[in-house]
């Protein structure tokens, strides 16, 4: 038997110990020549390796030629080789070729997976995410025996989870002896994604430990259902607990500050992002602007758009919005111009802004090129919502005739909020006629509330027509319509408080009647003149 000479089997040993460093791709492609030339390459250890480094390596061209070594091995490949390049694709946010190769691997090899496998491609099912392909792992799974294993069987509970199959999850999740905080937050993240929101909830109070993904994932939920009380609720408890909101748990807190109106709490959050060295990215810029606009301070949510050092279309479209409903309508339309300018396609909701700015500046024939260019140069087909803004535009200007052919002519059917404009148009200009038209279509969408008859008696009252109003009152008693009463936010430290026109049930309701009779008295001291500077 002979063997290789000392000189060589040192090169070798050299090589060897090359793959344990970190290499760039053009050092991995001299490794793999010196592998070929010397026969190493018919080592499943050395070749395993450099596979590996391959497939971990950020390089584009590294893994296709991980691939292409993977290909041409002059052995059975191992199901560590196979896993090292299923993992780099699962890492890459590549599910479907982590798939692709693990199909090829399955029909041209003899290679078996095994619950390192299962638990990089139940990884990538997820991010898909397709159920179908799911529940085809979960087949070859129990046929193999990896489902005992706790990471295979977490992946499962969160794949079923995620694909809103919340029935199935919770089986697995009942069956699972190891439960992790991962698996759990699953569940609750498989609960909110169903609409399940008080399931949600319960499973997230009867966790053993909580990590700030898993409170974030409870804050979000509340927020993306309107329960922005519940998701401000659950920040604070954090708080109390001392976890570190991550950046999702920010942006949902701010979410629920802006239609909360809670302007301590959503400058508190600010301060807290800033003092800890949050990175103002595009999310967590946007949600600050939309925060301090919704409270009302547009200022403030300038100066954090011209902060950010990256503004996408959701930024612009936030800011645009918040000037356009804080009357600032001119700045709404500049800042529209610098986004065009920029290079930043708008989306439908910025031309709702936009169009929303040119009906309350009164720029009909501007609205009308804003409509057209929708279509004509950035291929958005309008909407109703875009219908919408045009009839209100029209209305606002007095142009009834055109705003009623609009809504004859829109592609699809009007619904309340293009009504609603025609209706409003009609109020301001007296077109009495084409208001009992408007009414009758909203009637028979079941639309006719409160608002409409109220609108429509006060038309009737303006036009002195005392029959018709009195028709009108007789309608709303037989539908038994009532007036909605109005009600209003106030922020107390911290805390917001809603107050119901006609709701007498706060504690404190005579101090607060008596502080409001002072500061109605101070505000008529200051006469006319005082209070149009201030508003």
């Amino acid at each position: 038997m002979s063997f290789p000479p000392l000189k060589l089997l040192k090169a070798i040993k050299k090589t060897l110990d090359f793959l344990n460093q970190t290499l760039t791709l053009t050092q991995a492609t001299q490794i793999h020549s010196h592998l070929i030339v010397t026969g190493t390459i018919s080592d499943p250890f050395a070749a395993g390796k450099l596979i590996t480094i391959l497939a971990n390596s950020t390089h584009k061209l590294a893994l296709p030629y991980a691939h292409l070594i993977f290909n041409h091995l002059p052995f059975p490949p191992s199901t560590f080789i196979f896993n090292a390049i299923i993992k780099s694709h699962t890492e890459r946010n590549e599910p479907i070729n982590a798939f692709s190769f693990y199909r090829h691997v399955l029909s041209s090899t003899n290679s078996r997976p095994n619950n390192y496998t299962f638990s990089f491609l139940l990884t990538s099912c997820i991010k898909i995410p397709f159920l179908f392909w799911g529940k085809m792992l979960h087949s070859q799974i129990i046929k193999l025996g990896w489902e005992s294993y706790d990471f295979v069987l977490n992946g499962l509970i969160h794949l079923y989870a995620t694909c809103s199959s919340i029935d199935c999850a919770r089986k697995l999740f009942d069956q699972s002896m190891s439960r992790d905080v991962i698996t759990w937050t699953a569940m609750v993240n498989g609960y909110a994604k169903s609409g399940k929101i008080e399931l949600a909830r319960q499973m997230f109070d009867l966790m053993p430990e909580r990590n700030a993904v898993s409170w974030s994932t409870m804050i979000t939920t509340f927020a993306q259902v309107g329960m922005f009380q519940e998701a401000m609720d659950v920040f604070n408890e954090m708080q109390v607990v001392g976890v570190r909101p991550n950046h999702a748990g920010i942006v949902g807190v701010l979410s629920a500050c802006g239609f909360l109106g809670a302007l301590d709490q959503g400058r508190w959050i600010h301060a807290y992002v800033k003092r800890n060295g949050f990175e103002l990215d595009r999310v967590l810029g946007t949600a600050l602007i939309d925060m301090y606009s919704k409270c009302g301070c547009i200022e403030n949510a300038m100066q954090v758009f011209e902060e950010m050092l990256q503004r996408d279309v959701f930024a612009y479209t936030s800011m645009i919005s918040g000037f356009s409903n804080h009357g600032q309508c001119e700045r709404a339309m500049d800042l529209f111009v610098r986004m065009e300018d920029e290079g930043v396609c708008p989306n439908e909701v910025t031309f709702i802004c936009v169009l929303s700015a040119c009906g309350r500046m009164g720029l009909v024939d501007h609205g009308r090129k804003v409509f057209k260019k929708m279509s004509q140069v950035y291929g958005i087909e309008p909407g109703v919502e875009h219908y919408g803004c045009l009839v209100d535009l029209l209305g606002r200007a007095g142009l009834i005739n055109e705003a009623k052919k609009v809504v004859n002519e829109m592609p699809m059917n009007p619904d309340s909020y293009v009504l609603g404009a025609l209706l409003n148009g009609c109020s301001e200009h007296g077109e009495v006629e084409v208001a009992k038209e408007t009414v009758k279509s909203l009637a028979e969408l079941g639309l006719d509330h409160s608002g409409v008859h109220v609108l429509m008696a006060n038309m009737y009252a303006s036009a002195y027509n005392w029959e018709d109003v009195m028709k009108v009152r007789k309608v709303m008693e037989e539908k038994k319509v009532k007036k909605v009463p109005g009600c209003s936010l106030v922020e107390v430290d911290g805390v917001a408080w809603e107050f119901v026109a006609g709701d007498r049930s706060h504690e404190q309701m005579e101090e607060i009647e008596l502080a409001v009779r002072v500061m109605d008295e101070q505000l008529k001291s200051l006469g006319n003149d005082v209070l149009f500077n201030l508003i």
